[in-house]
């Protein structure tokens, strides 16, 4: 079967308008497939196939819905290289890159069938009364789901996963860049044995009106969002009239910082992830790199030396190391950041240039001396850039990185702990990377500060996302 139409009640259909839109291979501007565009009929049938599934589903005990989210992750560990090809083909990262998402994104399934057993309540007394205070989640309902084009496969499942754990049903709505691989995902399901209707998927190119009008629909308790922050904003204004669960994950400007008494090789290891998983297209990527006066020339030419040695090229080759960022519109962002730079001072040390030919690709490019005016220090560059500046003080530093409205993951390395873990704790954060260019893991709570986002995905919290807690009072 061809997996290019909605997804609702467990059947394949096309949208009510007849309307489709194209997917285009980045890496070669190809049309990859037609995908059916959902339109607002499309979206009240979702919500109609969601809300009558979620009885059902969410009386099942914790174990019988832990044991399906346990097949799903068996059954797409099987299955990465399937999965793997589909997020190059769509999102056009490199095959190593693409086989560490599809990694990821099935052990949010195998986490969070850990966790749908553990959703704890208490039974205490209470001081004063003597009442008993019974305390316990329950699911919170019927969920809407945004997801966005650098994690085609991650982000999905790291919202699947914690709300069929809680027992809600839900509406995924994928990026209309990379609709392949969340529609792909949904025979898995079948088989691992999820009801029809209990998860259900709307690509559309028209993104604003179906999702609006599903958050202004009585049915929908849920909000669970991973994009920009401005995109964030509209939505919450949306939910503010059904009161919604809001989960956002936002943008990110995060900063990463190397003292003089790294060690220079772990450090430049953690800047190389931090910086280029997912090509930089990810808002948990170093977008300012602080490093101090000491080590600045050494950390700049081996940075330089790793960045320049990257090959950049189709990411179903599996000898290249950098694929195309995943449309025309991120390119020329990220180009027009670096001219931005240069203009007003910065060095360009390598890279730095569009490639001829097919493919919206950008060379892997180190920026020093950048100017505290550039751009690409105010807003998230998502791309293959590095742009590096000096610091000479611990106060200074940590007012430089603080200074954003946004607050979703920070970089630190130091050999010296008591130094290291008294900047993490006085970094206006919600993560942070010590010593460690990755932070994201299923079993950790992930999520930001400020204009990062509400609420925290993977982890205990991110069951808890979908759930609302109810108290009764009792006396016996």
């Amino acid at each position: 079967m061809d997996f290019t139409d909605l997804y609702i009640n467990g059947s394949w259909r096309g949208g009510s308008s007849n309307e489709r839109f194209d997917v285009v291979n980045p890496a070669t501007e190809e049309t990859l497939a037609s995908v059916a565009s959902a339109d607002i009929a499309d979206a009240d049938a979702a919500l109609d196939a969601a809300k009558a599934a979620m009885k059902e589903w969410a009386a099942r005990t914790p174990r019988q819905r832990s044991e399906v989210l346990r097949k799903a992750w068996e059954l797409m560990s099987a299955r990465l290289e399937d999965f793997a090809r589909l997020i190059t083909l769509e999102n056009g990262k490199a095959r190593a890159d693409a086989i560490g998402e599809a990694a990821y994104a099935a052990e949010f399934f195998r986490w969070f069938a850990e966790e749908a057993v553990r959703a704890d309540g208490l039974i205490t007394r209470a001081p004063a009364s003597g009442a008993r205070i019974i305390v316990q989640h329950r699911p919170a309902g019927l969920a809407v789901l945004v997801t966005p084009w650098n994690y085609p496969a991650a982000m999905g499942t790291r919202k699947i996963a914690p709300a069929l754990a809680a027992g809600c049903s839900v509406i995924v709505k994928p990026a209309s860049e990379t609709p392949l691989t969340m529609l792909a995902l949904m025979p898995l399901l079948e088989e691992a044995g999820v009801p029809p209707g209990v998860v259900n998927v709307l690509p559309s190119r028209r993104t604003g009106p179906v999702v609006d009008h599903m958050l202004r629909d009585p049915r929908v308790r849920v909000i669970s969002f991973t994009g920009s922050t401005q995109v964030g904003r509209t939505l919450l204004h949306s939910a503010a009239d059904q009161v919604l669960k809001p989960a956002m994950e936002l943008g990110g400007n995060a900063p990463l910082i190397v003292f003089e008494d790294a060690d220079l090789d772990v450090a430049i290891d953690g800047t190389m992830l931090a910086k280029m998983r997912n090509l930089g297209e990810a808002c948990t990527a170093a977008n300012r790199i602080y490093v101090h006066e000491a080590v600045a020339g050494e950390f700049t030419r081996r940075l330089t030396e790793r960045m320049s040695a990257l090959k950049t090229g189709d990411g179903s080759d599996p000898s290249v190391d950098v694929g195309p960022l995943v449309n025309a519109q991120t390119r020329d962002k990220v180009a027009a950041f670096v001219e931005d730079a240069l203009t007003k001072g910065a060095r360009l040390e390598c890279g730095g240039r569009i490639p001829e030919g097919k493919g919206f690709f950008y060379l892997p490019t180190v920026l020093s001396g950048v100017p505290d005016n550039a751009d690409c220090l105010r807003d998230e560059i998502f791309g293959p850039v590095a742009a590096i500046q000096i610091f000479t003080d611990e106060e200074e530093v940590i007012a430089r990185a603080n200074d954003t409205e946004y607050g979703l993951v920070a970089y630190v390395f130091s050999e010296d702990m008591k130094r290291a873990l008294r900047v993490c704790e006085r970094l206006d954060y919600g993560m942070v990377g010590l010593n460690r260019g990755l932070v994201s893991d299923p079993a950790a709570p992930f999520g930001g500060t400020k204009q990062s986002g509400l609420g925290r995905e993977g982890g205990h919290e991110g069951m808890l996302e979908f759930m609302e807690t109810q108290y009764i009072a009792a006396s016996w």
